[in-house]
């Protein structure tokens, strides 16, 4: 850290996800359309900050290291000022660091994941620990809109243009063994470059019968349903991303016995998912990974999600060796962050 830093640093996490179950225009409780939507969780590769104030320094003279994270640099200059107004102590100036694995341009939520530690390192640097919608709002401050990694993994339907929840859907999404692959091959996706979509009055009508739909999925612990969900919303978000896999993809999943498919309606990573419940259920997700292999497209990870922590499954050999095993390597703080295109998550 710089030397002439008196403070100690103070430290913050936060995860990834594997895109999302449901994406689109709801309503809120007012009526009013909101942009919204509910992210898969995922255990595994996440951000980890490190901030250290200097006091006296110029207010919001920061230096982060990546010196590229200019999304975690604006969110630290927020909670700098955040946390300096609750503790009735001047702004001043500091050091971010970075570390951490999350593929860029997947739709991992690789910004948010920054942004997020990034707060949670100021606050704690300051003593505070903000809440979650204190979180939530500096983060959409920082990068216009926010994946809901600040909520931890129950499942809720999260406008993330503003940072507040529509919908508490539950405790826990029902269990799902997913087996993670990536389209395009893993090139990044540019959202700002997607074409914005026309949603009309039937639109917002067929995203509110989802909702409703994931709403029992999770209340009576259906993977059927939760399939059913995104599969739906997944072949929407297709008229945007158009993905030229995507049929196939549905198709493998239809004769591998999955419940249904997922995207990251803003990426290329997807997901076939699994009820883990299912007779035959190795069978199946080796079936899956063959035909994956079988298609050209990278598969990455396979993981279980719902009542339990996600955790990888360790699924023997894929078809050409171990590529398929997920692997998580530390990253030094100067490490700059991974391209895209992955073996492996």
């Amino acid at each position: 850290m710089n030397p002439g830093a008196t403070d100690a640093p103070g430290t913050g996490q936060a995860p990834c996800h594997h895109g999302e179950i449901l994406q689109g225009v709801f309503l809120d409780d007012a009526g009013r359309r909101c942009a919204g939507l509910v992210t898969l969780p995922m255990a595994g590769p996440g951000s980890s900050a490190a901030f250290v104030r200097r006091p006296g320094a110029v207010p919001r003279a920061l230096t982060v290291v990546p010196a590229d994270r200019t999304k975690a640099a604006r969110a630290a200059a927020l909670a700098v000022d955040e946390c300096a107004r609750r503790t009735g102590q001047p702004p001043c100036g500091g050091e971010l660091r970075l570390t951490g694995e999350i593929p860029v341009g997947l739709g991992m939520g690789s910004s948010s994941s920054d942004v997020i530690a990034a707060v949670r390192a100021v606050a704690d640097a300051y003593g505070l620990r903000l809440d979650p919608a204190t979180v939530a709002g500096l983060a959409v401050r920082a990068e216009l809109a926010s994946d809901p990694l600040m909520l931890g993994g129950r499942p809720v339907l999260f406008a993330q243009r503003e940072g507040r929840v529509l919908e508490v859907l539950g405790p826990a999404l029902p269990p799902l063994v997913v087996v993670g692959c990536a389209l395009g091959g893993g090139a990044p996706v540019d959202t700002l470059s997607l074409p914005v979509a026309d949603v009309g009055r039937s639109d917002v009508r067929a995203y509110e019968r989802l909702r409703a739909l994931l709403r029992r999925a999770v209340a009576t612990g259906s993977a059927e349903l939760l399939g059913a969900v995104a599969t739906a919303s997944a072949r929407r978000g297709q008229e945007v991303l158009g993905h030229p896999e995507f049929d196939t993809l549905t198709a493998l999943a239809h004769r591998t016995g999955a419940v249904g498919v997922q995207i990251a309606h803003s990426g290329a990573v997807a997901g076939v998912l699994f009820d883990p419940a299912a007779p035959g259920l190795r069978r199946r997700v080796r079936g899956c990974l063959r035909a994956l292999d079988a298609h050209g497209i990278p598969a990455t990870r396979t993981f279980t999600t719902g009542t339990t922590p996600a955790k990888e499954i360790p699924h023997g050999p894929a078809p050409h060796g171990p590529a398929h095993r997920g692997v998580d390597r530390p990253a030094g703080p100067d490490t700059p962050r991974r391209p895209a295109r992955l073996p492996a998550l």
